[in-house]
């Protein structure tokens, strides 16, 4: 069975935007745009989705242009994202507005700073990025006259909160607590959060995972964190690299790069699509309830394919996450976000007019957060400047 929607052709069991469980807050709908196309230009139109252009994963942004930011992983994921779901049927819509949503929480700095901002806020209900991009589409973000957020689809809000399955019940594989940000936004807004989320969710969130390890590859190869040859019998990567040399022969450097990296992507799509595919057959899969309910994710690499990544993940960790070079900014990151927190809770009258009101004469939880929130959305140029004002001698205020 299919169905069609402004000329895409959905299978049964896609997340139909026709029969979306709608917005928090009611809202006349589009004439031209279905639900979740409208959900993706509202993440597009937004400032935090422009702020992703300064914040980095792993190089701060003054080593140089050429190395990828949040927002270009993120327009990366959106592609592979939009091809998996439209090879398989599922709502390409839906997938992308995932795919471009899906860092909007994290701090400058990348993971560095996230660390430090977890560390700064543990006494007062932590931080954790997922939660904090929930937090900015359901309340940070301020462009509408009668509502905070973006008022974003049931079906986005579920694919963010669950990308990496349920938070509750038998099947959740973390035994952390919900975080703040979830359980205060579920009182009023059921996310069911004991149940998979869509596949076009689960296709998102495994498209961030080819990009980000596939991606990684690319810029510690292209910053000299190490080479080609130190990939010698690496599953998924050293084949691929082999095999363009065998048949385009010699190539200048970039050139094999380039190739290579396009070909692990594509050997990880299309792995992807073959496991999902078989699953869904397996299953009989019929309807997007089906896939919610399902006690396993219904979108997976193969077991071959997940121990190869697994691979991969572990060698970018050595070679690349804990090279002096990365080591030594990231130490500089944690400083840096940690320095600020502490001057700022202890003295929010530094915050700009806009925080401090909502700081000030505050007790100390939600001042922290009120900080976290202000942190959180810095870029890294901009959390360098702030630092720089707030305690080099000479600085201009």
């Amino acid at each position: 069975m299919v169905k069609t929607f402004y000329g895409q052709v959905l299978a049964s069991y896609a997340s139909d935007p026709k029969h979306s469980r709608g917005r928090l807050y009611n809202e006349p709908e589009s004439s031209y745009r279905n639900i979740f196309q409208r959900d993706r230009d509202r993440i597009i139109h937004c400032s935090a989705f422009r702020r992703l252009k300064h914040k980095t994963q792993v190089f701060v942004y003054h080593e140089g242009d050429y190395y990828r930011t949040r927002l270009t992983h993120s327009l990366e994921v959106s592609q592979i994202a939009r091809s998996i779901s439209r090879a398989i049927g599922l709502n390409e819509d839906l997938s992308e507005a995932l795919a471009l949503v899906h860092d909007f929480g994290h701090t400058p700095f990348g993971h560095a700073g996230e660390d430090a901002l977890a560390e700064m806020m543990k006494p007062y209900g932590g931080f954790d990025h997922n939660a904090q991009s929930l937090r900015l589409v359901t309340k940070l973000e301020r462009r509408y006259p009668t509502f905070d957020g973006l008022n974003l689809s049931w079906e986005t809000l579920e694919g963010m909160v669950k990308h990496n399955g349920p938070l509750v019940g038998p099947l959740s594989v973390s035994k952390k607590p919900i975080p703040l940000a979830v359980s205060e936004y579920i009182n009023e807004h059921n996310l069911d959060l004991d149940t998979f989320p869509s596949a076009e969710a689960q296709v998102a969130s495994l498209a961030d995972d080819i990009a980000y390890n596939c991606h990684d590859i690319d810029d510690g190869l292209r910053a000299g964190l190490f080479d080609i040859d130190d990939m010698q019998g690496l599953p998924l990567v050293w084949p691929a690299f082999e095999d363009i040399k065998r048949r385009y022969g010699i190539l200048e450097r970039s050139r094999l790069i380039h190739m290579a990296i396009s070909q692990v992507i594509g050997v990880m799509v299309e792995d992807m699509i073959s496991e999902t595919s078989e699953r869904l057959e397996n299953h009989n899969i019929a309807t997007v309830e089906d896939v919610r309910n399902l006690n396993r994710p219904i979108v997976a690499f193969t077991d071959n394919l997940l121990s190869a990544d697994k691979a991969v993940k572990k060698f970018l960790s050595k070679n690349m996450y804990r090279h002096h070079r990365v080591n030594r900014m990231t130490s500089k990151a944690r400083r840096v976000v940690r320095e600020i927190f502490l001057i700022l809770f202890d003295e929010p009258e530094l915050l700009p007019a806009e925080w401090r009101n909502q700081a000030e004469n505050q007790e100390e939880g939600s001042r922290a957060r009120v900080i976290a929130d202000y942190i959180s959305g810095m870029t890294d140029r901009y959390a360098l400047e702030v630092h720089k004002k707030l305690f080099a001698p000479d600085a201009l205020s």
